[in-house]
């Protein structure tokens, strides 16, 4: 198996990218770009830390980053698994990226920055849902952002009706096999959506 181990081999395979691959990437977040952001309920948030990388969901209504200022976002942090990986990671390390997916667009958004996190109270009240306040927001220090083509999407077929997936293990399943049945299995599968649902926020 050929493994490239240098540059000028990388480059020998890829030719220079097109004009239109360059000035997309811009260090503001234009009006354009908030306007993908706005409309995104899904984003990918990667960061790294001393055990490593992490690269985790977040979701919400859309528009659930804010805009704060040509140069800022807030991201809150919903209630999870309480592993808090991420954060882990930006308190040690605050570069971050983010990639921001629109149902039905091809088109994503991606962003690099460096980000903190604040429990600043006025500023968890603004997030509140249905009373539920974040414990804690991500303040992302935009360094650039730019859109990525529609290809991947396209290939993927991501937003086309898919028929619902029996073949998959579940994850109490997942749990089950792990934990030597400790933890998961059917209970677990059958509790999560009322859990999920009561939960969420």
């Amino acid at each position: 198996m050929k493994i490239l181990t240098t540059l000028q081999e990388l480059e020998a395979i890829y030719s220079s990218p097109a004009e239109a691959s360059i000035v997309k990437e811009v260090d503001v977040i234009i009006p354009h770009y908030r306007r993908l952001i706005e409309a995104s309920p899904f984003a990918l948030l990667a960061t790294a830390g001393p055990e490593g990388l992490d690269c985790s969901p977040r979701g919400d209504l859309p528009g659930f980053v804010r805009v704060h200022d040509e140069k800022t976002l807030l991201l809150p942090d919903r209630r999870g698994n309480n592993r808090v990986d991420s954060l882990l990671n930006i308190i040690r390390d605050p570069r971050v990226a983010l990639l921001f997916l629109i149902p039905g667009s091809g088109t994503t958004l991606r962003v690099n920055g460096r980000a903190q996190l604040t429990t600043d109270a006025p500023l968890l009240q603004s997030f509140a849902v249905e009373s539920q306040l974040p414990r804690t927001v991500m303040i992302v220090h935009v360094e650039a952002i730019y859109f990525q083509c529609a290809r991947a999407i396209i290939r993927s077929k991501l937003w086309e009706p898919a028929p619902e997936r029996q073949d998959l293990p579940s994850p109490g399943e997942i749990l089950a096999h792990l934990s030597q049945h400790r933890v998961g299995g059917k209970e677990y599968d059958r509790n999560w959506p009322e859990r999920a649902r009561s939960t969420l926020w």
